[in-house]
């Protein structure tokens, strides 16, 4: 049994009928590598002979009687993988959009807390005889981190590479009783709300260090929440998905990157931006200022990096669609992000898993439900417009289940007041991009995924130009 972090609860608490707080993966494969063919009996035997390396896979969620303290998490006794891994044809002609459309739906669907939180669906009949495997999982057991330390165990350097199998059979731990449930909740309530007071002091000593960092600030102040300018895809939100994909060079980014002195972080940023105000223009929707994007934010540390569940926090970056020259932009976001990761430090990377440790359960999820169903976003100051991940993947060719892995496109959860999540991932010398959002707030998705590679291509055309004798 293994109790959920105050921030892993969160993300079950927020979770509502419109805004699910389950994480999407696509992986494109060629299976013509695959020895002795394609077969789905393949990738169910893949799943099932690497489920030891998959504790998450086995865990289901345990809500704590009278909801005494945060949920906790058991290897479920019913555990059948077939409730999990789905098979299902993508129409013809099997292009991207098609597939698109098929995890747009997928995407759009909650997960069965009755079961453990993830889902697999091997997506046949893609062009060129492609077969892609959609992966859904719940954000309260993972992180994009996490997300990818975990699906490391689905990859292989080899199409015929062999794990070893577990040294015993695998037997379901004891399913607690209530009286359990409520005992080992008392035991955590009292070990954790010694905490409340160091807490309290560390959040005032961080107030006052914002304070400092904001008065000594030069130039633009940093950006900050409730300060976005309210767009067509700001509001409440429904249940509805779309997603769409793209894909860019990672060495146009090193070489951006170089040229103009930046991170590669900001160079991603500013991909987005240039892509955003394409198809805000495009939509007669630009604003006179930055648009706010939340950044995720890993807090992981060398003394912590296997450890389950959620270790980020998040902070706010301004996206000049207004400003029309890239290169300005650019040298915008670049500090903008300084300012950024100054508030982020002042704060603590940590304060937001600390504050959580204290959330009520029923207060909190009866907030957000009624947050939701009142469309309180449309009411208020806008917080942010979107959210933006960069999440590092594998340097090197790999293979799931014997197929060459051709793509890997991550996909967030959309929030309430923000109906766009944007999320990038480094794959063999490639940026694989993903744009989810609800799908009657943002038409014309795809012309979002294809201006984030008609703008780095800017941006690379500039630097190539300002590198040249």
């Amino acid at each position: 049994m293994r109790r959920l972090s105050g921030l892993d609860s969160v993300f079950l608490y927020a979770e509502t009928p419109s805004m699910h707080m389950h994480v999407t993966g696509v992986i494109l494969l060629d299976p013509s590598t695959m020895p002795g063919g394609y077969s789905i009996d393949t990738v169910r035997h893949m799943l099932t002979s690497r489920m030891h390396l998959l504790p998450p896979f086995r865990e289901r969620i345990m809500t704590v009687p009278f909801q005494l303290a945060h949920p906790v998490l058991i290897e479920d006794p019913d555990f059948d993988i077939d409730n999990h891994l789905f098979r299902v044809g993508v129409p013809a002609p099997g292009t991207l959009h098609e597939l698109a459309e098929l995890v747009g739906n997928i995407a759009s669907r909650p997960l069965d807390r009755s079961k453990p939180l993830w889902e697999m669906w091997v997506a046949e009949g893609l062009e060129h005889g492609y077969v892609a495997i959609v992966a859904k999982m719940h954000h309260s057991v993972i992180d994009g981190v996490s997300g990818a330390d975990l699906m490391v165990h689905l990859f292989d350097l080899e199409p015929d590479t062999q794990v070893e199998p577990p040294d015993h059979e695998w037997e379901p731990e004891h399913k607690p009783s209530d009286l359990e449930l409520v005992g080992h909740s008392v035991v955590s309530r009292v070990r954790h709300w010694p905490q409340v007071f160091p807490t309290v002091a560390r959040t005032g000593r961080s107030a006052l260090e914002l304070l400092r960092v904001v008065r000594r600030s030069e130039g633009p102040g940093a950006t900050l929440p409730f300060t976005a300018p309210r767009t067509r895809f700001s509001g409440s939100i429904t249940p509805h998905r779309a997603v769409a994909f793209g894909k860019a060079s990672l060495d146009d980014f090193k070489l951006v990157k170089k040229v103009y002195g930046t991170t590669v972080n900001d160079v991603v940023l500013a991909a987005c931006a240039g892509s955003m105000r394409r198809w805000l223009v495009a939509h007669h929707d630009l604003p006179d200022r930055s648009l706010v994007a939340s950044v995720p934010v890993s807090i992981r540390t060398e003394e912590s990096p296997d450890e389950p569940g959620n270790q980020l926090s998040a902070m706010f970056v301004g996206l000049p669609v207004h400003i029309e020259d890239p290169v300005e932009r650019l040298l915008n976001i670049r500090g903008d992000t300084r300012s950024a990761k100054e508030v982020h430090g002042a704060i603590g990377a940590d304060a937001l898993q600390n504050w959580a440790e204290f959330a009520a359960p029923a207060v909190f999820a009866r907030a957000a439900r009624f947050y939701s169903a009142s469309k309180l976003a449309d009411r208020h100051p806008v917080v942010h417009n979107l959210v933006i991940s960069n999440v590092p993947g594998p340097p090197v060719p790999l293979y799931s289940a014997g197929a060459r892995v051709l793509a890997v496109y991550p996909f967030g959860p959309i929030l309430e007041g923000a109906g766009l999540n944007l999320t990038v991932l480094s794959n063999m010398g490639s940026v694989d991009f993903g744009a989810i959002a609800c799908r009657e707030m943002v038409p014309d998705l795809w012309d979002i995924a294809t201006g984030f590679t008609e703008s780095i291509e800017e941006l690379r055309k500039l630097a190539e130009e300002r590198e040249a004798p």
